[in-house]
């Protein structure tokens, strides 16, 4: 779900008089109180666990005096005032605000951020006082303290998210607009949880929900727009949603903020772009008009430049690093059938382009021959030839699909300029002649060994679900992205749900 968060008072120049505030905010949510209060406590953690190891491994003790014109300070003093210049950073950037918290990229955004404010001011400070400070405490402080922040967040994301999956930690929220956007918007509340909103009620701007069915959710009242703001002040909601459009247009978006503000809530529209990372939105206000600019995607320069080099350092390293694991697959697919160890199979790459890409053979050696036999017990999506129970598949095979094992040879093809780690799904040439105009655009860049599809539910996914996902990733990837994805890749091999 893409959206906008405006604030009250953004959309309220102008209304009537001020209705006092009610001592909702953050009083009404103690988890939210508590979150943040631990998230505080383990970001104290990981700065002094950084400036303890810092000041170890580059001085070898805990007293190194630092020489000052003015007064004589130890490392350990200096680590005292650099942490709390730090912390300063943090809430500055509004780091443990509830809206990132647990949720997208920008939490970890505003980390970096701050670390790297944290470490500007801090090196100006010691200029304008005369403090001579070890660069090599620095150049390890830095690095250390950034990762040390960043696993701090993504330990209590996951704590946040598991709380969330249980019914905890939840903001309740009135969903607004018409039923096929108010519907959208349910259902993907109810599916993901860790966007910390639960659906209270919702309420129609027109229509009937008579065509809905019983999608699960249905224990969620519907109430009139009129009983709105009545319902607002009378609960500890945090949150309207508004869903797509409101008749009246933004007038009405103005009159519905008049109405909310002083009562502790967001207003939260929900934008129709939703295939649009928010990295390529930008709001632009012009003359009291807000533009809202969706920067083009662009498949060359330096952003794909810095990802070539990751694909290189990363394929490089997995290969050197795995080169036992792979001689042990090899002798066990050979000690199988007496087979070849690995299989060659033509892909479609970048701009339509071909190549063998290389796997740990797990079918087979007349598995190709096999296939047309097997057309009729095609249970893949689209073009896509899929089976759960594979009668091609070997007994080496099975395990290695398993895990994944068999796709560890394509870091060879990531590392020749093939593939890249994180892309779309290589389709076969015979698929690639199938697309629509939509699914040609795959092509755009170079297919990946992992991708949304693959931390997105993997032979699970229906082919529109498969495409959205990959045409996502191509029009907004980011190597923050990528990490993250290579990260839940892992989780999802482990997991091995829809691997076959």
């Amino acid at each position: 779900m893409v959206q906008t968060s405006v604030a009250v008072d953004e959309v309220s120049e102008g209304g009537p008089e001020q209705v006092r505030p009610r001592s909702g905010g953050i009083a009404g949510l103690p988890w939210l109180v508590k979150v943040r209060a631990g998230i505080l406590a383990t970001d104290v953690a990981m700065m002094a666990l950084t400036f303890l190891t810092a000041q170890y491994v580059w001085f070898g003790g805990f007293s190194e005096p630092v020489a000052s014109n003015r007064v004589p300070l130890s490392y350990l003093e200096i680590s005292l005032l650099f942490g709390a210049i730090w912390l300063v950073a943090l809430s500055a950037q509004r780091s443990r605000s509830e809206r990132v918290l647990a949720v997208g990229g920008e939490e970890y955004r505003r980390v970096v951020n701050a670390t790297v404010l944290a470490f500007g001011v801090t090196a100006i400070l010691a200029f304008l006082f005369e403090i001579r400070l070890s660069r090599g405490f620095f150049l390890v402080a830095l690095p250390l303290g950034l990762a040390l922040l960043v696993l701090g967040r993504w330990i209590t994301r996951r704590v946040l998210d598991h709380l969330r999956l249980m019914g905890r930690c939840m903001s309740d929220a009135i969903v607004m607009g018409e039923p096929a956007d108010v519907r959208r918007v349910l259902t993907e509340l109810a599916e993901n949880r860790q966007a910390g909103y639960r659906a209270v009620a919702y309420s129609l701007t027109s229509g009937t929900s008579a065509s809905w069915g019983n999608p699960g959710w249905t224990s969620v009242p519907e109430i009139a727009e009129r009983d709105i703001v009545t319902r607002v002040a009378q609960d500890e909601l945090r949150a309207v949603i508004v869903a797509g459009e409101l008749p009246g247009g933004r007038d009405a978006i103005r009159r519905l903020g008049w109405d909310l503000e002083g009562n502790g809530v967001e207003l939260i529209l929900v934008s129709r772009l939703t295939d649009v990372a928010g990295p390529r939105m930008h709001l632009r206000p012009v003359q009291g008009l807000p533009l809202v600019h969706v920067t083009l995607p662009q498949y060359s320069g330096p952003a794909h430049a810095l990802k070539r080099a990751f694909d290189v350092l990363f394929a490089g390293a997995v290969l050197l690093v795995l080169l036992p694991v792979f001689a042990v697959i090899g002798i066990l697919v050979k000690a199988g059938d007496g087979g070849p160890v690995f299989f060659r199979q033509e892909r479609a790459g970048a701009n339509g382009s071909t190549f063998k890409m290389v796997k740990f053979r797990s079918m087979r050696v007349d598995a190709e021959a096999l296939k047309a036999t097997l057309m009729a017990q095609n249970e893949g999506a689209g073009p896509l030839f899929k089976m759960k129970n594979d009668p091609r598949i070997t007994r080496v095979g099975g395990f290695l699909r398993k895990y994944s094992l068999d796709e560890l040879p394509q870091f060879w093809n990531v590392f020749v300029g093939d593939m890249s780690v994180v892309g779309p799904r290589p389709p076969l040439p015979a698929e690639v002649e199938e697309y629509d105009a939509a699914a040609t655009r795959r092509l755009l860049i170079k297919p990946g060994i992992t991708g949304l599809w693959q931390v997105g539910g993997r032979s699970d996914l229906t082919w529109d679900e498969s495409i959205r996902l990959d045409l996502n990733y191509v029009e907004n990837w980011s190597l923050a992205g990528d990490l993250v994805i290579i990260a839940k890749t892992v989780k999802a091999v482990f997991e091995n749900d829809g691997a076959y």
